[in-house]
């Protein structure tokens, strides 16, 4: 997926909802580069692009719906067709008894091929709105490649709270 100019692979067991957050993510505006079946080409020493085997080019598989096409759908638009990956995010069930990162301090990085990418879990369970959480990783991946951290920024101000070293103006 291209979100906000974000190259995003998403990964996930199978019916964990990667499709149908895909279908929701080119319904608000951004764009599909593939669905079931990614091809990842190393063209750099950092960088990856993904992309879809030409059989398979602008389609969703939706369960209950079946074989979408993106393209005449949502119009070209909607569509790429191919992408330079800058992060993966993992679908997972929820499970109650994993302590999930709250703070967004730990940078987890995944390696593929011979680059490692920014890596987050998110978990999934029924009325989590799996989109917008998406949407709000691609911006917050943006941010903190132009150096802003929030989480890092938040801990500083605690610190500095906690321990007095924060002046008062």
């Amino acid at each position: 997926m291209d979100v906000y100019g974000i190259g995003i692979l998403i990964t996930g067991s199978s019916g964990i909802g990667k499709s149908e957050t895909a279908l929701e993510l080119v319904k608000r505006g951004h764009r599909l580069v593939a669905d079931d079946a990614v091809v990842i080409r190393q063209v750099s020493d950092h960088t990856l692009v993904g992309s879809t085997p030409p059989l398979l080019q602008y389609l969703l598989e939706i369960r209950g719906l079946g074989v979408l096409n993106a393209m005449t759908l949502f119009g070209a638009g909607a569509v790429r067709t191919h992408k330079k990956l800058a992060m993966v995010i993992r679908l997972e069930t929820w499970r109650d008894d994993v302590a999930y990162d709250r703070l967004g301090l730990d940078d987890e990085r995944i390696r593929i091929l011979d680059t490692e990418l920014p890596f987050v879990t998110i978990p999934v369970r029924p009325g989590r709105n799996l989109a917008v959480i998406i949407e709000v990783a691609a911006m917050n991946q943006r941010l903190k490649h132009m150096g802003f951290h929030a989480a890092k920024e938040f801990t500083e101000q605690l610190q500095r709270a906690v321990t007095g070293d924060d002046e008062m103006d």
